[in-house]
């Protein structure tokens, strides 16, 4: 068995969505004073690699406390498709991938691999990043995926403001994981995920530990 870390460090350096503030560790106890260490954290729930909740874009929509554990821990289809600035991810790349590794089952979890990660820490990362086309999610949508997760920080095109697809997905009670890491150290179509949010009461989103298991002989 081996495991893949798939989640990004957080750190007071670490990029953020534009508007998002900046996380910060601060320093309130130490050995020296208190006998102990311990900080602080202010950071958005949307920081590094992290889950939406359908809450996120839609009223009524579950929040992260609400979401079962059964969803988030399973067997993951990974799709590796080279996508650059602005590249959407359509339908017909699914048909295609579909064409050559059979359907998508119903119910599955997916992670796209892009390849965006490379450009983290670039002026562009998050306003040209490549996102899920509206006619890709809605094909997802017919096959009441349970997940849908992608190595850029968002689901969405960067330069669609409307968050489109995030609104498609929440609605239908897809959960989104964005700013996935390591996706290139994945050997197989198929592998283990667990993703492991804080659970935090009424909240949007949370950052996450995501980890995939890969079966080795």
């Amino acid at each position: 068995m081996k495991l893949v870390d798939l989640t990004l460090t957080i750190s007071q350096s670490i990029p953020t969505f534009p508007g998002s503030p900046k996380p910060q560790f601060i320093l309130w106890s130490t050995l020296k004073e208190d006998g102990y260490n311990l900080e602080l954290l202010f950071l958005s729930s949307h920081t590094g690699t992290h889950l939406d909740a359908p809450y996120h874009f839609v009223k009524n929509g579950a929040k992260i406390h609400q979401i079962s554990l059964d969803r988030l821990l399973g067997n993951c289809i990974l799709i590796k498709i080279k996508k650059g600035k602005n590249q959407a991810i359509t339908k017909n790349d699914l048909v295609l991938f579909e064409r050559k590794n059979g359907n998508i089952p119903k119910h599955s979890s997916i992670i796209f691999h892009t390849e965006w990660q490379k450009n983290l820490n670039t002026d562009f990362y998050f306003i040209n990043n490549p996102g899920l086309s509206e006619s890709a999610a809605t094909y997802l949508v017919s096959k009441e995926i349970n997940l849908v997760g992608i190595d850029s920080p968002s689901i969405d095109l960067g330069k669609d403001k409307t968050f489109s697809v995030h609104k498609i997905l929440a609605k239908n009670n897809i959960l989104i994981v964005e700013n996935l890491s390591n996706l290139n150290k994945l050997s197989s179509k198929q592998f283990d995920f667990v993703i492991l949010p804080l659970k935090l009461k009424d909240a949007t989103g949370s950052p996450v530990r995501a980890i995939a298991i890969q079966r080795t002989k």
